[in-house]
């Protein structure tokens, strides 16, 4: 659970940096809390009234660990298609040749088929069609409490970059309203985030269509469902919430432009982009994984994306540079093991 801090002490308003025992100095640290006091300050020419201090956040090697040594909604797929003695002997075709493209790459480096993410996206819908909610849920948090990959001491469903969870923390108690915009399946992102309080309808993600058990292929505007009925996934895909399809949800279920956007990679930065054509002041933030002591990193990589990034217009944080822990104390980075 997020651990939500008071708007004042006993000796009176909390200072900026009280927020952030897990950061150490930094630029973006500066900015993000010069830009958040201004804007709340009445005071200010900037000031956002509460309602509009919206912040988007994507959660793969945003605020999530992506680096085990892929992301987890492709872990699962893996295992769910590869290794799970329930259903890995029904999985069609198509599903198990996009589950070995992501065991060859995480296990050899085999580069992954070109338009990857539509793949995958296809193939989990049909992989996990016929569960109700609660059975894919139960099966989420079931993995997440798997060992992570390439670490001791922290499972999946532990792997959050503890210094980032202070971001949400500060922004609360600011009076800012954070929503979790992910590439990854809505469903899977509910329950990794539950964990740290955040409620399922601040979750944005991939979605794949539902209907009721007993629906058959009647529409909804014909069917009642009856009290006596679960929701059930389908294999129909509905949208793979990546690019400029974040920023069409965001417009579809907030309803407002952000004002504060955090991500780390290509897929988040039309959101960025949304967020900075705010008429209101906004920002945003990169994170890059340019730590290798701590986390499965490539340095080279992510230094070039950090100029990259800057260049466009965005505050780059770095995990090296700028996080006293990436996952707290007793976590370890090892090698990457397979069966």
């Amino acid at each position: 659970m997020v651990t939500l801090f008071v708007g004042c002490s006993k000796d009176g308003p909390e200072k900026p940096e009280e927020y952030f025992t897990l950061w150490n100095s930094c630029n973006a640290l500066n900015a993000l809390t010069e830009y958040v006091e201004d804007v709340t300050d009445p005071n200010s020419k900037n000031f956002i009234k509460r309602e509009d201090r919206i912040a988007t956040f994507d959660m793969d090697g945003t605020f999530v660990g992506e680096l085990y040594p892929s992301y987890f909604e492709y872990n699962l797929l893996e295992y769910r298609v590869l290794d799970d003695p329930a259903y890995r002997d029904k999985a069609p075709d198509d599903v198990r040749e996009a589950a070995q493209n992501i065991r060859d790459f995480v296990r050899t480096g085999k580069k992954l088929p070109d338009h990857f993410d539509m793949i995958h996206a296809q193939a989990a819908a049909k992989a996990y069609s016929g569960m109700t909610l609660a059975e894919f849920d139960r099966y989420v948090k079931s993995y997440a409490s798997k060992q992570a990959n390439g670490f001791t001491g922290m499972t999946y469903g532990q792997s959050f970059y503890k210094p980032m969870l202070q971001v949400f923390d500060y922004l609360d108690a600011k009076g800012f309203t954070y929503y979790v915009v992910s590439g990854s399946d809505r469903f899977i992102c509910r329950a990794l985030v539950e964990s740290i309080g955040i409620a399922p309808n601040r979750v944005i993600g991939m979605d794949v269509r539902l209907k009721s058990s007993r629906q058959g292929v009647d529409p909804g505007v014909d069917y009642t469902m009856g009290s006596e009925e679960d929701l059930i996934r389908t294999d129909e895909l509905i949208i793979k919430n990546l690019k400029t399809n974040k920023v069409l949800q965001i417009t579809q279920e907030i309803g407002k432009v952000p004002v504060l956007s955090f991500g780390n990679s290509g897929g988040d930065s039309a959101m960025h982009n949304f967020c900075l054509s705010n008429e209101l002041r906004s920002a945003a933030f990169m994170l890059i994984a340019d730590d290798e002591a701590r986390d499965h990193a490539n340095r080279d990589k992510a230094l070039s994306l950090g100029e990259q990034w800057r260049k466009a217009g965005y505050h780059v944080i770095s995990m090296r540079d700028d996080f006293k822990t990436i996952y707290g104390d007793g976590v370890k980075k090892v090698d990457f093991t397979f069966n």
